[in-house]
């Protein structure tokens, strides 16, 4: 099936999408891209040879952006506003597969109006929704104990109680409204960083940003919905960007596979490996060249003078690498397929 012809705006391209389109082949039959984004897997798994993907993301500003082209593919796309976490009611039917790309993505962090940037001052909101409590909110109204538990549990951030402290201290004589106020009070807390080193906000933004989506809990979620929502053979892509993410998504899995766990509707199955990489992938030259935001994250070999080129000025050594899971549905019980 001949995919669309592009529009003169060169496409979005996903870091990891060509070895995750070569670890699911053969594509075929109804897919779902759980976070479309700017719609970069749901192309691609069109042009691999899907016959409908269900295009699924809670940020309604990614379907406006989509108007221009989704028509081109017909009724092969379809386009549904919801969290992942509710992907199997939003499909609407049995699924061959689903992919998931977690975080947030860089066209949300180049919107300054979004929150989720500490480079660029705008409202302090991080909301993917648009909707809901914001990081402000957050910021404003949780106990200092509250703060340095989300940004020690989502961040990893050392200096979690001291910067907690000092957030506490700094709203009582103005609340926090703007990214560059939070930026500024982090700052002050932590030493000036090194050539080649994260900015100091980037383990807190991370932190609030996660607390602010519940980003932790929709994957739990979404995990079990595609359980329910894929037959038997089918596929799970995750991608994830930071270790956190990828501990959660890797123990899901393996605790899966490795009990045989009674999934939804009833049926006794396994999620077998199609493809686990047990460490972190560091997107090849060709992929740093297909996405200049998140390709450009991953640890040079060599400690760089600056932010490695291409990186996005938004993204620190705490969100380092990509790696990519595959997992497949199968009624035979675990075992490990390879790439």
């Amino acid at each position: 099936m001949a995919g669309p012809a592009q529009s003169s705006d060169r496409p979005h391209i996903p870091v990891l999408l060509r070895p995750l389109l070569e670890a699911v082949a053969p594509v075929q039959g109804v897919w779902a891209d759980g976070t479309f984004g700017a719609g970069g897997y749901a192309r691609g798994l069109l042009s691999a040879g899907a016959n409908l993907v269900v295009g699924i993301d809670r940020d309604p500003l990614v379907f406006d952006m989509a108007r221009d082209w989704a028509g081109d593919y017909g009724d092969r796309l379809r386009l549904e506003q919801g969290t992942f976490s509710d992907l199997d009611r939003l499909a609407g039917e049995p699924l061959d597969g689903v992919v998931l790309d977690l975080g947030v993505s860089s066209m949300q962090l180049d919107l300054a109006e979004r929150g989720f940037s500490f480079m660029k001052d705008g409202p302090l909101d991080m909301r993917m929704s648009q909707s809901g409590p914001s990081a402000a909110d957050i910021v404003n109204t949780a106990s200092e104990a509250e703060l340095a538990d989300i940004l020690f549990q989502y961040g990893e951030e050392r200096a979690s109680r001291r910067i907690a402290k000092a957030i506490v201290a700094a709203r009582v004589t103005q609340a926090f409204e703007t990214t560059r106020q939070l930026v500024e009070v982090i700052e002050s807390c932590l030493p000036r960083p090194k050539p080649g080193q994260s900015h100091p906000a980037t383990r807190s933004f991370q932190a609030i940003r996660i607390a602010v989506n519940d980003e932790f809990g929709q994957l739990i979620a979404g995990l079990e919905a595609a359980e329910r929502a894929l037959k038997p053979g089918g596929k799970l892509a995750v991608v994830t960007f930071h270790s956190m993410e990828d501990r959660v998504v890797k123990r899901f899995l393996q605790a899966r596979a490795s009990s045989g766990a009674r999934l939804g509707g009833g049926r006794r199955l396994a999620l077998c490996a199609a493809g686990c990489r047990r460490h972190p992938r560091l997107p090849s030259h060709a992929e740093k060249g297909d996405w200049p935001g998140r390709a450009g994250a991953g640890r040079q070999p060599a400690r760089p003078l600056g932010p490695p080129a291409g990186r996005h000025p938004d993204r620190g050594r705490c969100d380092a690498r990509f790696s990519l899971s595959v997992f497949c549905i199968d009624r035979h019980g675990a075992r490990l397929l390879g790439l």
